[in-house]
């Protein structure tokens, strides 16, 4: 005769703090990225116009220069 313990034929719990921690992690993460490209666009806004010909872009296209928008490519990982 076999006996089954009464946690077997439950299933498992997922750990409610697993979820709340990726969560915060990635909301920490997505500030993270959120400062970083402000503070890309502060230190560009801060060039002159030649210096900012001299890296290939107009001030109008600084946010979408440090978005990413201008090389697509940019930010892809092979």
């Amino acid at each position: 005769m076999s006996t089954l313990s009464s946690a077997a034929g439950r299933p498992a719990q997922p750990g409610s703090s697993g979820g709340l921690i990726r969560w915060v992690e990635a909301g920490a993460h997505a500030l993270l990225g959120y400062l970083d490209r402000r503070a890309a666009i502060k230190k560009l806004r801060g060039l002159d116009d030649r210096a900012l010909r001299d890296i290939g872009i107009s001030r109008c296209q600084i946010e979408a220069a440090v978005g990413g928008a201008l090389n697509p490519v940019m930010g892809k990982f092979p």
